[in-house]
């Protein structure tokens, strides 16, 4: 199994993939829409590119023939491309589900027909298919709650309750299985692309694996999408003199995984067959506070400029959910490599020579008028 396709390729994950498969040999070929958002209006091939590869620009879901000619000679797929914003996926309804759920529907039925050719199949799916993550009640025990009520969250009473005694809850490691509670668009179109994968994958005996990421962040990020990770938007917030908005009270936790740990994280799943039809978590198993990486970022770019806690919540936020990792453990040999610490001290190196549009109040603006923030 020496040729792998990655779809989404040119992106932020995708990149960083090619580069860890090419240093281990592969042959690989990008397929890549150069989506606007994240590349620019041009839809110019980002400088950073491994030249050992080859890339194909065609968008799978508009350009479905394309795969007739690279599924033949491709060995495996890394399904990475999709479009990723948790808050902008909840009024681009129709976009969200057209690149994420059909965009894969189509994927795998060109798959279907090349089913003794491929031979791996690798999706990227998300933490924000599990909503809430898993808590544990002090009176109770374990408890997997749903999202908060609408009359909590309007009195800003932040923390989850239990549904048996209204104790306040303790976040807790979410393991795998974990009922899927999705609370935006985009985490239901990532349980679809999940679950449409390992669906056909098993009718079809073609081993496949859905890759849970965590809060993946690192070089690369697209600075000037206000839709992408907290860590790009607070580091374009703070290149530009302004302060990170962190909503509710900066208090809520998320699991924050370096792109290189990731993308090796790929590569076991394309390498082992431990983990051969099964969802499996990709992070640290360390909760991070949100106010914590905006403060984190500030001292690390010498910008001392105080995060504004906006005390407002939007639709589709969950309050805490960081990982279990022991089933990557013990089925890939996975082990985050990369310290909270010194990951985010790369990333602000990297950063600070970039430049970066700050979009965030254009971003902020739609969810207002949608009144999706309140």
């Amino acid at each position: 199994m020496r040729r792998i396709l990655v779809t989404g390729g040119a992106g932020f994950i995708g990149s960083h993939l090619v580069d860890e498969l090419v240093a281990a040999g592969y042959e690989v070929t990008i397929l890549d829409s150069l989506e606007p958002q994240v590349h620019g209006p041009a839809r110019k091939p980002p400088a950073y590119l491994n030249p050992g590869a080859r890339a194909v620009w065609a968008d799978l879901a508009a350009e479905p023939d394309v795969l007739d000619r690279l599924l033949p000679e491709t060995d495996a797929v890394v399904h990475l491309a999709a479009v990723v914003g948790v808050s902008q996926s909840m009024y681009q309804i129709s976009r969200y589900v057209r690149a994420n759920t059909v965009g894969t529907a189509i994927l795998l039925e060109k798959l279907t027909r090349f089913r003794d050719r491929v031979k791996k199949l690798v999706v990227a799916s998300s933490m924000s298919v599990y909503g809430e993550g898993a808590y544990r009640c002090p009176n109770c025990g374990p408890v997997y709650p749903r999202s908060r009520a609408e009359l909590q969250l309007a009195a800003r009473e932040w923390e989850p309750r239990c549904p048996a005694c209204g104790a306040v809850l303790e976040p807790c490691p979410t393991p795998e299985d974990k009922p899927l509670t999705p609370e935006s668009v985009y985490a239901v179109t990532k349980r679809d692309q999940e679950e449409l994968a390992l669906t056909v994958g098993r009718a079809y005996r073609v081993p496949t694996v859905a890759l849970r990421f965590f809060n993946v962040y690192g070089p690369r990020q697209a600075l000037s999408n206000p839709y992408t990770g907290v860590a790009a938007i607070f580091s374009a917030r703070l290149l530009n003199g302004r302060p990170p908005i962190v909503y509710e009270d900066g208090r809520q936790t998320r699991d924050f995984v370096h792109v290189r740990d990731v993308a090796r994280a790929c590569r076991l799943a394309l390498e082992k067959d431990g983990a051969d039809y099964e969802a499996v978590n990709i992070g640290t198993g360390r909760p991070v506070p949100v106010l914590e990486v905006a403060r984190t970022l500030a001292r690390a770019l010498g910008r001392p400029i105080e995060p504004e806690v906006a005390g407002r919540y939007r639709a589709g936020d969950i309050r805490h959910c960081y990982a279990d990792i022991s089933r990557a453990r013990r089925l890939l040999g996975y082990e985050p490599e990369v310290s909270f610490e010194a990951g985010m001290a790369e990333l602000a190196a990297w950063v600070a020579n970039q430049p970066a549009e700050d979009r965030w109040a254009e971003a902020a603006a739609a969810l207002e008028r949608e009144g999706l923030t309140r």
